[in-house]
């Protein structure tokens, strides 16, 4: 589907892919749409809802100026899928061991991390890097210790990551996973959103929403914010690629004659690159959405309970080649726990090897909106090339 709806109360328009926006969205979409540093227009995804400041499932371009709580607190969040050569008759009727297979090689949950660091060869540099621009920042410096982020590259964390042994429309099997830069892409995140606020305080920038504070070229803290911004991103798309290298090895394990097939995607949903759209260079946050430029690759996921989609991008200019990061919370993690009870999480998840418990309850299939509606509504953004469906799911708390 075309554009759904657009919001014209700002400095540049709103164009909206879908007619299910929530009131306090439509009302962080108004704010958003005022700030002097905007090209052309905002584009929501379909599976839009509120975010902090900015609205999740948006894809915001900016003019010499970066919003850090647009970015986010999870930098570099993302996904990643990969094939194997396992087809559903390779697998057991019981995967419950498969499963906790898989949870005793990933430490899961905030703040969890491996015994002994598990080695990557991209150590040193990204040492090198962080020593760089967090020598001009002293809280930075103690922030993260270098032990710390090192000893999480390859975990899951909490909330909405998961890890999935799915099938796709072939009987083939897929790993697939969801996560993002840890507790060090946070306390980067942390930081340079409260800087951004006292910029705008030093500035008399007057904002609709102080989470809506940006950094500018010139300034004192935005080259640094870039580097440690991509340094979390590239951190975070590691920490996928490691997570997934150690699920291989357990899968391997338990059949043996699994093997990695070439189609293997990897992309962030929560990140800022500097792209050309409309005639101007510009900064795009994709805050809740991936990029879907022609022929790109990338991972639309549905809740636990549903299906989940590899897409090709269609390079559509007017999402400033994008398309949604996933189905998109309808209720809160606090509504959600209000409403549901550990029976509906049984039903809902039928037939997913899955180990269910209370703390898990905020992320149950109701929860999120309809992913085949959101597909539909973004037919024009990108084409599918697999459905996938889960059939093992592992959670953080």
């Amino acid at each position: 589907m075309p554009v759904r709806q657009v919001i014209r109360s700002g400095k540049v328009p709103v164009k909206v892919w879908t007619k299910d926006l929530d009131e306090g969205s439509f009302r962080q979409l108004k704010n958003i749409s005022q700030l002097p540093i905007l090209h052309s227009h905002v584009a929501v995804m379909p599976d839009a809802h509120l975010g902090i400041g900015c609205t999740i499932g948006s894809v915001v371009p900016t003019i010499r100026a970066i919003i850090p709580a647009a970015v986010g607190v999870d930098i570099g969040c993302g996904m990643m899928a990969v094939q194997t050569n396992l087809k559903s008759s390779d697998l057991p009727d019981n995967l419950r061991s498969l499963r906790e297979d898989i949870e005793e090689a990933i430490p899961l949950g905030p703040g969890r991390a491996h015994r002994a660091a598990v080695e990557f060869p991209e150590q040193e540099e990204l040492h090198a890097r962080f020593e760089e621009f967090s020598s001009r920042h002293a809280p930075v410096k103690k922030l993260p210790r270098k032990s710390d982020w090192i000893r999480q590259m390859g975990t899951l964390g909490g909330g909405n990551h998961f890890i999935e042994v799915c099938l796709d429309e072939n009987q083939s099997v897929w790993l697939m996973l969801h996560s993002g830069s840890r507790g060090v892409g946070n306390q980067l995140a942390q930081y340079f959103i409260q800087l951004a606020r006292k910029d705008m305080k030093v500035h008399q920038i007057n904002l609709p929403d102080r989470d809506l504070a940006y950094l500018s070229e010139g300034t004192r803290h935005f080259e640094d914010y870039v580097a440690a911004v991509h340094w979390a991103q590239d951190y975070a798309k590691l920490n996928r690629a490691t997570m997934m290298r150690l699920i291989l090895q357990v899968v391997k394990r338990h059949f043996p004659q699994c093997r990695a097939e070439s189609v293997q995607v990897n992309c962030h949903h929560n990140y800022v690159e500097k792209e050309h759209h409309f005639g101007q260079d510009v900064y795009v946050t994709r805050k809740g959405a991936i990029r879907a430029g022609e022929g790109e690759m990338g991972i639309i996921p549905g809740s636990m309970g549903t299906r989940s989609y590899i897409v090709r991008g269609r390079g559509n200019p007017e999402s400033f080649n994008s398309c949604s990061h996933g189905a998109g919370r309808r209720m809160s993690r606090t509504a959600a726990m209000k409403t549901f009870t550990m029976e509906d999480l049984e039903q809902q998840t039928e037939g997913v090897e899955l180990g269910r418990r209370k703390a898990i309850l905020d992320e149950i299939p109701g929860a999120y909106k309809d992913i085949d509606q959101v597909m539909a509504d973004q037919e024009d953004l990108v084409e599918v090339v697999h459905k996938l469906k889960q059939v093992v799911c592992v959670k953080g708390d």
